[in-house]
């Protein structure tokens, strides 16, 4: 266990990946990522790829879907980031149109969800993100569907400076 980085050991439980044995005798030859070396991690599908961040990087969550046990299935929704102010936690509004008959016409509504969002990621508020549907993570990440970040579509900062451009 001499390889264990105490930085990663942030909470009281211990913290590592379940399918890494850590206690080896045996020296490893090479450092390889993946399913005989010190980092395991999937591919998640659905078009989406692993960070980079998720492979090289040294966080453990378990809530991750990409080095966790959390799988992506389900619905598949956008939405802008209003707030990151909870640990691993950030909050979604989704703006759509309701149609009222008896006036013909629409009024704007919108719904804020929460999702789970990994340590691979670096959101912002007002960031545009894509965050894919999972088992239900705690009580409040999100009441149905539980969701889980998948990728971040278009910054903030990003758009600020285009707009600065013109």
């Amino acid at each position: 266990m001499a390889n264990v980085e105490l930085t990663v050991q942030s909470e009281r439980a211990f913290q590592k990946q379940p399918h890494i044995f850590l206690n080896s005798k045996t020296k490893v030859k090479t450092a390889r990522p993946g399913k005989n070396g010190k980092r395991w991690y999937k591919d998640v599908g659905l078009g989406f790829k692993t960070p980079k961040a998720a492979i090289e990087g040294n966080y453990i969550d378990k809530k991750c879907p990409f080095t966790g046990l959390v799988s992506i299935r389900g619905r598949i929704l956008t939405g802008t980031v209003v707030s990151t102010k909870m640990h691993r936690t950030l909050i979604i509004r989704r703006e759509y149109l309701h149609f009222i008959p008896k006036y013909a016409r629409y009024e704007r509504r919108h719904k804020n969800l929460a999702a789970h969002v990994s340590p691979a990621f670096r959101v912002e508020e007002g960031d545009q993100v894509t965050v894919g549907q999972c088992r239900p993570l705690s009580k409040t990440v999100s009441l149905p569907p539980k969701q889980n970040l998948c990728r971040i579509l278009q910054t903030l900062s990003s758009v600020v400076s285009m707009e600065w451009l013109r």
